[in-house]
């Protein structure tokens, strides 16, 4: 089993000049990214990381920690909410897209459980498609949103009809090691 490459796509939008192409990346990256260019288990690669993904082209790279606390934020407000308002308890994170389809088709009975905010990388694509392009005068149409992201199934998320296309793509830690060494970039030689 592998991932459905989602490269291509990302290489389309960075070759088209109607676009800005923006990355963000889940936290977990910085520490698994370099493993693929033979660095030690762990290795904190953040300034790496950014340094090569600007070398692909993109207008602007962003860390999605911020959208990670917002969900922590968020949930524990509506777990107040559902605990004085008498709502269904307990109440389940919704920040995991695997773990959605799963209740979803295993116990549908629990689908009033789950929390009803979006996932970080969901609220990320939101922000950069309405605060962001409104602060850059960009339209949301001309923004192209690619999320960095260790499992397949935010691939899934992006594409359920539930959601509207706030992250346009989402590559695996596998893919942009790929993006990297394809477009000839020395990852450890990099500031």
């Amino acid at each position: 089993l592998s991932e459905r490459s989602s490269i291509d796509d990302v290489w389309k939008a960075l070759s088209d000049n109607t676009k800005k192409v923006v990355f963000f990346t889940a936290p977990s990256i910085r520490a698994t990214l370099g493993e693929a260019f033979d660095l030690p288990v762990g290795t904190n690669v953040e300034g790496k990381m950014v340094a090569a993904i600007r070398r692909l082209g993109p207008h602007a790279v962003f860390n999605m920690d911020v959208t990670a606390d917002l969900t922590i934020m968020e949930e524990a407000s509506e777990l107040i909410n559902r605990i004085k308002t008498n709502k269904p308890l307990p109440m389940f994170t919704s920040c995991c897209p695997g773990w959605i389809k799963f209740v979803e088709q295993t116990y549908p009975e629990l689908i009033s459980n789950l929390s009803t905010c979006k996932s970080p990388q969901q609220m990320f694509g939101a922000l950069l498609k309405s605060y962001w392009c409104e602060k850059h005068d960009i339209s949301p149409e001309n923004l192209y949103v690619v999320s960095v992201i260790p499992c397949t199934a935010k691939k899934y998320e992006c594409e359920r009809e539930q959601m509207p296309n706030d992250v346009d793509a989402a590559i695996t830690t596998r893919e942009l090691a790929r993006m990297i060494k394809t477009a000839g970039i020395k990852f450890t030689e990099l500031p």
